[in-house]
């Protein structure tokens, strides 16, 4: 057997759970990919990236057209998704700065997805990316719900695909990795100080998850990070988007960091097919949901010779990560379940993370907590029933001053920029879906409601006031 394989089986649980027979309720998988553009999975349109197994995963369930993440950075996007609540309301509103910690971690107050399907007799697992609490603290995945976890806690160490340690249950993995001597990227490969790529564990945990709780039913958040790039080292070459090898595209005519970040999505994909044919061959299919989406828009960090226009990764819409024109906060969203999703159907219902929670409680059978901005999304996935639908969505963010952007129903878009005082621009999704020009003086009363859900739906937060700037914050 490689060295590389006895390697990640001595880091696997040595312990397997017993689980009791018979799962009456479904199984429930949402994998999130780190900075991945609306546009750069072939079923939206991405040309150059291969994503054969994603694309399959669309034939065979339900994509959305617009559909968005919960921020346009990555813990409050994850804040969003594990509480069911907006960002006027959610515990974690941003990326805090340094000492600030206490503001990017949940709290015992909060109550998250997590923890309600675990009270409705789910095993609950989180492999890969967390970002909403470090170890020893309130916001820890298993005082968070999770029964079981496995991956990086911290946000910003998570930003290394090539991390000398992980996390499992509080406890410290350590990894031959060895970050004082790292060398130059070269053509298609990396130094050999640098063996294992937490993405490639993070596939072998998730194996060993399914396989061990396959008798019961169980929560999976695979939440990977890629392509997040590697913001330490992007300042060279290609280096930010990092990866073992170039795959499919080292003989393509691209500079280094185009290909590396390439070679980063079509692994992801590869890892996402190995998912579900192991659901397939467990024969958990038909009582699996599987969904996938992208925490936020596409990044722009991954060296000096990385643009995401050369992969037109936002696709038709404007903006990046950081931004709160659709580019930023609408996101691909996938949702696959033989038998209760028709397949190769394509949804253009309005929703965001906030969503998930009543969604999965739904089809838990469990009780979510009263507090939400989330709508299930039942309906529309089975076509049973009326589905609801938001009056509005509702987004802050606190880099560069302090932004909202409201979306009323489908079609008006408005966004005001680093202060609250600042003139309210309104866009016409039905007309101008890459928000280029402003009709606000055209439209006065749709923007008077804007402004008034501007001022209503933020609940105050000892840590994000939208009245004045947050201090610096992190790094995504």
């Amino acid at each position: 057997m490689r060295p590389f394989l006895l390697l990640v089986l001595a880091l696997l649980p040595s312990a397997i759970i017993a689980a009791p027979a018979g799962a009456p309720q479904p199984n429930i998988i949402f994998i999130l990919a780190d900075d991945l553009g609306y546009g750069e999975l072939g079923s939206y349109g991405q040309k150059l990236i291969q994503t054969p197994h994603l694309d399959r995963m669309a034939g065979e369930g339900m994509r959305f057209t617009q559909f968005y993440a919960g921020s346009t950075v990555c813990a409050p996007s994850r804040s969003v998704l594990m509480t069911g609540q907006h960002m006027g309301h959610t515990r974690v509103r941003g990326n805090a700065g340094p000492g600030r910690g206490v503001a990017q971690q949940l709290t015992p107050k909060d109550v998250t997805v997590a923890q309600v399907l675990q009270k409705a007799g789910y095993a609950t697992g989180l492999v890969g990316k967390w970002g909403l609490g470090d170890e020893e603290t309130q916001g820890e995945p298993l005082r968070q719900g999770f029964d079981y976890y496995f991956g990086f806690l911290n946000q910003t160490h998570a930003h290394n695909h090539f991390p000398n340690f992980l996390w499992r249950n509080g406890e410290r993995v350590p990894l031959p990795n060895d970050l004082t001597q790292i060398g130059p990227v070269t053509g298609a490969g990396y130094s050999t100080n640098r063996v294992i790529y937490a993405g490639d564990l993070f596939a072998v945990e998730t194996t060993a998850f399914i396989e061990q709780h396959r008798a019961r039913p169980f929560f999976l958040f695979l939440s990977v990070v890629t392509p997040h790039a590697n913001n330490q080292r992007s300042s060279e070459l290609g280096e930010g988007n990092e990866v073992p090898d170039q795959g499919p595209y080292a003989d393509k005519p691209w500079n280094t960091a185009q290909k590396n970040h390439a070679a980063m999505v079509t692994r992801l994909d590869r890892d996402v097919g190995a998912l579900l044919a192991q659901l397939k061959r467990l024969e958990l299919d038909e009582r699996t949901l599987v969904m996938f989406s992208s925490d936020n828009g596409p990044h722009k960090e991954g060296g000096r010779e990385y643009d995401p226009e050369f992969f037109n990764a936002s696709g038709p819409l404007s903006g990046i990560k950081r931004a709160l024109t659709d580019g930023g906060i609408r996101v691909p969203f996938i949702a696959r379940w033989p038998g209760r999703i028709r397949p190769g159907t394509v949804s253009n219902h309005v929703g965001y993370f906030g969503d998930l929670m009543a969604t999965w409680s739904e089809i838990a059978g469990a009780t979510p907590p009263g507090n939400l901005d989330s709508i299930s999304l039942v309906p529309e996935l089975t076509g049973r029933g009326m589905q609801r639908k938001h009056e509005f969505l509702y987004w802050e963010f606190y880099e560069r001053g302090v932004s909202q952007a409201v979306l009323l129903g489908d079609r008006w878009k408005a966004i005001r920029l680093e202060n609250t005082s600042a003139p309210i621009a309104l866009y016409d999704l039905y007309n101008d879906i890459a928000e280029k020009t402003d009709v606000a003086a055209a439209n006065p009363a749709i923007v008077a409601r804007a402004r008034e859900i501007m001022r209503t739906a933020h609940v105050p937060n000892e840590h994000w006031d939208v009245t004045k700037p947050a201090p610096p914050a992190a790094p995504k």
